[in-house]
């Protein structure tokens, strides 16, 4: 395997140097760009081998294929998609990922026919069509046509969640997609201040049909959009099972440090029957029937079973010389509106946190569980308490329990405010709003530095009113909007803080 991709490597890199050379730029970029776009795609170098179902299964994931012509003296073939609109975004993957057939890297570009007119009796092509076209709307495909599909892709899916406004956990991830089959493993992450996951299917052709549903689906009603490509891994390795990452093969393996384990009454019970791990975890989303998952998946209905479950988080590791009710305000109202706030009086690097309900407790947790504040790593699990208790009238707690119910520095307090658009993972780089007009960059720089962070970089905005700042570490942007939101900058402008999905 290894001495083939880096066959392909050196094929293409001479082939572009070759042309390179004279006119300095990228010939393969330029072949793609020689026809205008068309829904007719030209594909050359084929290994002799390939069938006609290999080279469908190239444009499957971008849209329905309309017809084939493979040249076989010639390996080349035509591939006509449904649409113009599906060839480009095709040609657009393909200029960033070299397409391969059975470990030979190809190449794509627009043809020069507009459509192909093949001999319609040509009943293999079109019997290969409709098989193709019925795994599109969710038959089960031929024994020829699996072949193709497994050739083609990948067990592994990577998915990216756009716009994520509740917190999409592993379970909830694992109900969806094994509706189209085994769920093997899957590992969770945040990559480019995104959430993502990596999951195994049990066959290729499971990832092919789960994909060709699930993509660009919602999980939730209008949020939480999933986009699905394939992997270029082909098995993954999880060492760990616990809320980030799970093999659903092996359920003995530990949950790791750095984690809250399952307790063991999950691990026996889960091992049994991996949905019932749903009803033994507080809070957790109740198990849905494929019907429901299905429905959820395509944005028709919100997830029930979230209602009933506690919106008290436990927080602990924490600093306790640094961490104040304030702070834990600060940060967690990055996620939802914080209504009272109590460190434990016996406890004190523990703390009780009672947001304004249960899917910003969920989404508080998932952003924040494992974070490094006032250099501990925090946990952030679901309390059993229902509410958090003030202390009794006239007894003085020194300051560790407080109501923040009315503050004004709730952020969603609005429904359908923009802030719910805005919600994402603790990242180095900080979105700064509501900067005065006299403000200037070197200001903010001094600002930010002063609270104890290097600061990396910097941009404006168009209008000056809003701007990021780019901090070394994840520590110290978390450190810096503890600090400096609601910051009065003069005026009576007060600075907000949020986390930016930008670098700079």
């Amino acid at each position: 395997m290894d001495g083939i991709s880096d066959v392909a490597v050196g094929v293409k890199r001479g082939s572009d140097e070759l042309n390179g050379a004279s006119n300095g730029s990228d010939s393969k970029k330029l072949r793609v760009e020689e026809a205008p776009p068309s829904r007719v795609l030209h594909i050359r170098k084929l290994p002799n081998e390939a069938s006609e179902t290999e080279v469908i299964a190239l444009g499957l994931p971008f849209g329905k294929v309309t017809n084939i012509l493979t040249l076989k003296g010639k390996n080349q073939a035509f591939l006509e998609m449904g649409t113009e609109e599906a060839a480009i975004t095709m040609i657009n993957y393909y200029t960033t990922v070299t397409p391969h057939i059975r470990n030979i890297p190809i190449f794509i570009q627009y043809s020069n026919h507009k459509e192909l007119k093949t001999d319609a009796g040509n009943q293999r092509t079109q019997a290969v069509l409709q098989a193709v076209s019925a795994v599109q709307s969710g038959g089960s495909p031929s024994s020829d046509v699996q072949e193709a599909l497994a050739a083609a892709s990948s067990p592994v899916l990577r998915i990216i969640i756009d716009n994520m406004f509740y917190p999409v956990t592993l379970d909830v991830l694992q109900q969806i997609f094994s509706k189209f089959g085994t769920v093997m493993k899957i590992i969770t992450f945040t990559k480019n201040n995104q959430f993502q996951a990596l999951l195994q299917f049990s066959d290729p052709v499971n990832a092919q049909q789960a994909k060709l549903a699930l993509d660009g689906q919602n999980i939730y009603n209008s949020c939480c959009t999933l986009r699905i490509d394939f992997s270029k891994l082909v098995n993954l390795n999880v060492k760990y099972n616990n809320d980030k990452s799970r093999d659903y093969t092996r359920p003995e393996l530990p949950a790791g440090d750095g984690q809250p384990s399952l307790d063991s009454t999950v691990v026996a019970a889960y091992s049994k029957d991996s949905n019932s791990l749903l009803g033994k975890i507080p809070g957790a989303l109740s198990p849905l029937s494929a019907a429901a998952a299905a429905a959820a998946a395509a944005g028709r209905v919100a997830l029930a079973g979230q209602t009933g479950s506690s919106g008290v988080l436990l927080v602990s590791n924490l600093n306790e010389e640094m961490v104040t009710p304030q702070s834990l305000f600060t940060l967690f109202g990055v996620y939802g509106d914080v209504q009272r706030v109590k460190i434990l009086y016996n406890k004190k690097d523990s703390a009780l946190i009672q947001m304004s309900d249960a899917n910003q407790a969920q989404l508080a947790m998932s952003h924040l569980n494992g974070q490094k504040v006032y250099g501990k790593i925090i946990r952030v699990t679901l309390s059993k308490h229902q509410t958090v208790a003030l202390p009794r009238d006239g007894l003085d707690d020194q300051g560790l329990t407080k109501d923040f119910a009315n503050s004004p520095l709730h952020r969603f307090k609005k429904p359908g405010s923009k802030n719910f658009q805005n919600i994402f993972p603790p990242s180095a780089t900080l979105h700064l709003s509501n900067i005065p007009q006299d403000v200037t960059e070197d200001d903010l720089r001094l600002l930010f530095s002063n609270a104890g962070g290097t600061v990396k970089a910097f941009k404006f905005f168009q209008d000056r009113k809003m701007s990021l700042i780019q901090m070394s570490t994840v520590e110290e942007a978390i450190q810096a909007l503890i600090d400096l939101h609601n910051y009065n900058m003069g005026g009576n402008q007060h600075l907000r803080v949020s986390f930016s999905k930008s670098t700079i």
